[in-house]
């Protein structure tokens, strides 16, 4: 395995995120593999894994932006506000006009403050939100500032009193798609929740480079791109000599020029040596990679 890599994961649903670290832990013959951005059971898509030192990369991509395609219903609110949970409130939506649906929308769109789902993995006092819900507690969970870059309505759909809403949407990190569904219920005043959500993409990564985990059980080895593959994928790139490298492998600093927010640093051969940030004149280590 040496360095390790980054797998790009299409997850099935009925797992959790954990469950295909797990997978992937067996298939890389390792135990040092974690993702990069949880992924609900009932979501399937892009999910990006660290292997071996690779782990160490996965703090540059949780925060990338992150594209979906998801299903919102409307005329039903559930506890989780998807449909994992039971239903706490239905109503007719049948008489809720395609174009309140899109203004809805587009209120929701842009840099907005969010609550997110009670049912999620935050922490409040030490405890994770969704146990203290399954608790029978109240849970009360502040807003967030995120932002809602694209928000299409690709199709309205009507069963009954149900209206399911197909919508394209690209977000930044730490968005609720599950909250999207609700608040749009709630300003229509039916309620609303999310029957289906695939994540597209994941910063660079995009369904396109995913593969199942049988497909992944098929490869001899299940990594995507190396190590130094990946770090030349979503950071910008800083060639050392031979010098600095040897000052850079045991954690030195090189001089500034001039590159900011992290980047990485390859070798003369190509392989990627640590990730740099410039300060006070000085390109320092935030992580060393050999």
């Amino acid at each position: 395995m040496g360095r390790g890599g980054l797998v790009v994961v299409d997850k099935p649903g009925g797992m959790t995120s954990h469950d295909v670290v797990s997978r992937v832990r067996r298939l890389a013959r390792t135990r040092r593999v974690g993702h990069g951005g949880t992924l609900d059971p009932m979501a399937t898509g892009v999910l990006v894994l660290g292997v071996e030192r690779a782990t160490r990369l996965l703090t540059y991509i949780i925060g990338s932006d992150k594209s979906y395609a998801a299903t919102i219903r409307l005329g039903q609110a559930t506890v989780t506000d998807d449909a994992e949970g039971e239903v706490t409130a239905e109503a007719d939506a049948s008489g809720v006009a395609d174009e309140a649906v899109r203004a809805g929308l587009a209120a929701l769109t842009g840099e907005i403050d969010q609550v997110p789902s009670a049912v999620s993995a935050i922490k409040v006092n030490g405890q994770r939100a969704y146990k203290m819900v399954r608790a029978g507690e109240e849970v009360a969970l502040a807003a967030r500032r995120v932002t809602v870059s694209r928000l299409d309505v690709l199709d309205v759909r009507r069963a009954g009193p149900h209206v399911d809403v197909d919508v394209d949407v690209a977000c930044s990190s730490g968005t609720y798609i599950r909250a999207i569904a609700r608040d749009l219920g709630s300003a229509l005043g039916v309620g609303g929740h999310l029957t289906s959500l695939r994540r597209t993409s994941v910063g660079a990564f995009t369904l396109a480079e995913s593969a199942t985990l049988g497909e992944l059980a098929e490869r001899d080895d299940p990594v995507t791109l190396t190590l130094s593959e990946a770090a030349a994928r979503f950071l910008p790139r800083r060639d050392a000599d031979e010098s600095e490298a040897k000052t850079l492998s045991h954690g030195g600093p090189l001089s500034s020029v001039g590159i900011s927010g992290p980047y990485a640093v390859f070798d003369p051969d190509g392989e990627v040596l640590a990730v740099v940030s410039e300060r006070d004149g000085k390109a320092r280590p935030e992580i060393v990679l050999v």
